[in-house]
């Protein structure tokens, strides 16, 4: 029965501390109040991706992006906001479609999306029969004459088994990134993947992928889970034909900017990031991906201000570009910094979804990941248990190559592959208290960094 008083008193966030955990844990409520019952996220985020949309690199809809955010740092109380430039890859999707047929029937439209900085077939119809493999493995043991003038449906299903989705979308993520090449370099015609998806819809999810050097670049598109199951059945008993049309394709690099606002450190100039990804792929509205990522950290600086909070060190949200299909705007972040020999304490990135936060992932020494899990018990009452995580995200990986210690904002990830690279990531996908506790989350981790750092 003490045990469960104790847990009750802790869930209620009035577990019984002493000095200076006390002192931080009346902070962290100041926060908390501050942010659920105030914040401005969720309103802005309505005001990105219902008022701008999805927001691709290149795209027009990206350069307001980018304009919004800096007002949006300004109205925060930034002290000072930026345009960093940074040269970016164009790609542009274009009119796209797929048929399949069996022998005698008639074409079938199959729903699917082109992945991210693949090449299409130049609107021309591009056909031929589908060979299916479940595996990696299974491919590499086809001899090339089996697959030359073949389409490779790599009908890899989504680990159900793991708990944590990441592993399995990591997993799964091989087929998205090599099976244009893997297919080409056996004189293949297109692949075709199953979605990297949790979910048992037909959306199609798209994603970045890559070409080898010195490999023809053929095109690669993705379908839903309940089209994957249906093409394995039929190819099972009947030979099919596929045809795609589309015309997505590179268009070289243009001049874009990320967007950087910050809060001067009252004690010296070291830096503190807290970040997101301004771009979405060019379906949904980039919601969970990453507007999410990008209003907790808004919400970062103007709390700071909100509260009085005096900050010892120079606080800096990063609005990156270009994470989706690049990557160049975290590169150029991290170049730059270390050009101008900017010192950065420590870094994290909200990037895995506006859910609600269960844990921070520490990229770090084990002397600094020991010191953050010892404050563990401040940030119970507000559902984040798990200190166990040892990676960050990729738009703060240049710093943490520099030695900076990273991080990343675990939220609940059951839902996330549901949506994620979708038409289905929305505005309406994402619950105002969830999203809020997630900028509450950064902004406490962000003040204890702060004040003991």
């Amino acid at each position: 029965m003490k045990k469960i008083a104790n847990l009750s008193l802790l869930i209620l966030g009035v577990t019984f501390l002493s000095g200076q955990a006390k002192e931080d844990s009346v902070q962290f409520k100041r926060i908390s109040t501050e942010i659920l019952n105030n914040g401005k996220g969720y309103h802005e985020l309505k005001e990105l991706t219902k008022g701008i949309g999805n927001r691709l690199s290149g795209s027009e809809a990206y350069e307001k992006s980018v304009q919004w955010a800096a007002q949006k740092l300004r109205d925060a109380g930034a002290d000072k906001v930026w345009l960093q430039e940074v040269m970016i890859p164009v790609w542009i999707r274009g009119k796209e479609s797929l048929h399949i047929k069996t022998s005698g029937g008639n074409w079938k439209n199959i729903k699917m999306l082109s992945l991210g900085n693949s090449e299409g077939t130049g609107g021309k119809d591009v056909s031929g029969e589908i060979i299916m493999v479940k595996s990696l493995e299974e491919y590499d043991k086809l001899p090339a004459e089996r697959v030359k003038n073949k389409i490779v449906f790599f009908n890899y299903p989504f680990n159900q088994e793991h708990v944590q989705t990441f592993i399995a979308y990591r997993e799964a993520g091989a087929y998205r990134r090599t099976a244009a090449s893997l297919t080409a370099k056996k004189g293949g015609k297109f692949a075709i993947i199953r979605s990297l998806s949790s979910a048992f819809d037909d959306v199609p999810h798209t994603g970045n992928m890559r070409y080898d050097e010195n490999i023809s670049k053929i095109p690669a598109i993705t379908i839903g889970n309940t089209s994957a199951d249906e093409l394995e059945a039929i190819l099972k008993t009947q030979q099919v034909t596929a045809k795609l049309n589309s015309n997505c394709g590179m268009k070289g690099e243009k001049s874009s900017h990320s967007v950087i606002g910050e809060i001067t450190g009252k004690k010296d100039q070291s830096v503190i990031v807290v970040g997101g990804h301004l771009d979405s792929w060019d379906v949904g509205e980039g919601a969970h991906d990453d507007g999410a990522g990008i209003v907790q950290s808004i919400e970062v600086i103007r709390t700071f201000k909100k509260l009085g909070l005096q900050n010892n060190h120079t606080i800096r949200a990063v609005c990156f570009a270009n994470e989706e299909n690049g990557t160049k705007g975290g590169k150029q972040y991290g170049k730059v910094a270390k050009e101008n020999n900017e010192k950065h304490l420590f870094a994290i990135e909200s990037d895995a979804g506006g859910f609600s936060p269960r844990g921070i992932s520490l990229e770090m020494d084990d002397p600094q990941r020991k010191q953050i899990q010892s404050w563990g018990n401040l940030f119970l009452p507000y559902g984040v248990y798990n200190f166990e995580g040892k990676y960050s995200g990729s738009d703060i990986a240049p710093l943490h190559e520099m030695g900076v210690p990273a991080a990343e904002l675990v939220p609940d990830p059951q839902r996330y592959f549901d949506i994620h690279h979708t038409a289905e990531d929305t505005f309406e996908k994402v619950n105002r208290r969830e999203l809020l506790l997630g900028s509450t989350v950064m902004t406490q981790l962000i003040y204890m960094i702060d004040k003991n750092w």
